[in-house]
């Protein structure tokens, strides 16, 4: 089987052959071959062909089958919108409501309010009363990305009757490795996982077997909390609850890892200074409007900087070799403070900068600091003194690179703990501040050590 590769994976099938047997117009062979093929490669598949393409693949396929397929899509914003209006609004609705909700949510929440109105009432109202239920949820909360089917089972029941249960809901279930066990009142009352369901004796009382010490999440709760629940306690699915204790969902692991992904796309995209990574902009106008807004803050940040510069025009003037070295100077402490602030980052998004190990942490950071900065200034030293054949000036060079890194270093631990404690994202400080920050100090340290000491450069 010929392997077709995208651009960061390798899927296994045999994109000509599936496409001539549409071509062909043979309903039976390419269903047969197509519906055999993963989730993921029949997603890779469906998003890769032609329009006319897909029109067929409308034709083949049920909207129960389709729905399958796009619940397997990784699309950027706006991706779906293009598919959906390929479809008639009839088939369109229908795929929807075949999906697990969580999953339709996402879909609709791409929509404006008129097309979403339009989709929901073409659905039937159990099915449209059940997205509308997740739909009223504030993004990126646990609320957002839970699902609404799952199993739950009364306390008071048996096991023979909560494996009744258990058969007649599993096939619409998302997941059946952890059932949850509720009261009268629908109140999370427990777990049970599959296995101690299955080998318990038929006769025994769920609430006699049940883990009642259950690790729940509030439906208002943040994602990014819940993806680092889920990853602490190692879960494959989580209840989400009211502040009443009722279930209302559970948040299954799969979901998790597109939070996960989407968190660190978004921290690593501010800490790049771009708007948004995760969408890939072939019109370069769009592309251009995302990373404008901080080039054009750190343009105007900038002329701090070279009125910085400014001030020392006097001593430049009188040791022009001096202006060689700032940029050496400001890119290597400005490095050092990027480790850091990485390192910090990190440290707050996975919860291990807490507060008896901030301290800690900055105390680290200094000392990290001092030794990168005398193993750089020494080295500064020595290039400088063979090159120029000047000791005075390697050293002021190899004293500036050196406090310039320590500096750069603490600042890079410090302000994204500042910035957190504010309630304020950590990985914007990478944009203005840590920039900034660095290229001031390392400008003062550098030109404010030689003007001190001009009349010895001359």
């Amino acid at each position: 089987m010929m392997d077709n590769k995208t651009e960061n994976d390798e899927v296994q099938f045999d994109e000509e052959h599936l496409c001539s047997l549409i071509h062909q117009g043979d309903t039976l062979a390419f269903r047969e071959e197509y519906l055999s093929l993963h989730p993921y490669d029949q997603a890779q598949f469906y998003e890769k062909v032609e329009p006319d393409i897909r029109q067929v693949i409308y034709q083949y396929l049920s909207p129960k089958e389709l729905a399958e397929i796009f619940e397997a899509l990784e699309l950027d914003d706006n991706g779906y919108t293009r598919f959906l209006e390929e479809m008639t609004p009839i088939y369109a609705a229908q795929m929807i409501s075949e999906m697990y909700t969580d999953d339709a949510v996402d879909v609709l929440n791409e929509l404006d309010k008129d097309q979403i109105s339009h989709f929901l009432k073409l659905m039937s109202n159990e099915d449209a009363q059940e997205i509308r239920e997740l739909l009223h949820y504030e993004e990126y909360t646990a609320g957002s990305i839970m699902t609404t089917e799952y199993v739950a089972i009364p306390e008071n029941s048996t096991v023979r009757s909560a494996m009744t249960i258990l058969r007649n809901e599993a096939p619409n279930a998302e997941t059946i490795y952890y059932i949850f066990v509720v009261d009268d009142a629908e109140h999370l009352a427990g777990v049970i996982s599959l296995r101690d369901l299955i080998i318990a004796d038929e006769d025994t009382l769920i609430h006699e077997i049940m883990n009642d010490r259950v690790v729940s999440v509030k439906v208002a709760d943040d994602q990014e909390d819940v993806a680092q629940i889920m990853k602490d306690y190692n879960f494959l699915a989580v209840p989400v609850i009211n502040s009443k204790n009722e279930m209302l969902g559970i948040i299954t692991v799969d979901d998790i890892i597109d939070v996960i992904d989407e968190e660190a796309s978004e921290d690593y995209s501010k800490l790049a200074g771009v708007s948004d990574m995760d969408t890939f902009d072939k019109n370069p106008f769009l592309a251009a409007k995302k990373r404008l807004p901080w080039l054009v803050i750190l343009l105007f940040l900038g002329m701090i900087t070279a009125n910085l510069v400014d001030l020392f025009t006097d001593t430049l003037e009188k040791v022009a070799l001096l202006a060689a070295f700032i940029p050496l100077i400001g890119g290597t402490s400005g490095n050092s403070g990027t480790q850091a602030l990485a390192v910090a980052v990190r440290g707050i998004a996975t919860g291990n900068s807490e507060e008896d190990n901030k301290w800690a942490l900055m105390l680290r950071e200094m000392v990290t600091g001092i030794i990168m900065g005398v193993v750089c200034g020494i080295i500064a030293l020595g290039i400088v003194y063979f090159w120029q054949h000047t000791f005075l000036l390697g050293l002021l060079v190899g004293v500036a690179i050196c406090c310039s890194i320590v500096v750069a270093t603490l600042a890079g631990a410090v302000i994204p703990l500042v910035m957190h404690r504010m309630n304020i994202d950590p990985a914007v400080a990478s944009g203005p501040f840590i920039t900034t920050l660095n290229d001031i100090t390392s400008i003062l340290i550098y030109l404010g050590i030689a003007t001190a000491f001009i009349n010895h450069l001359m």
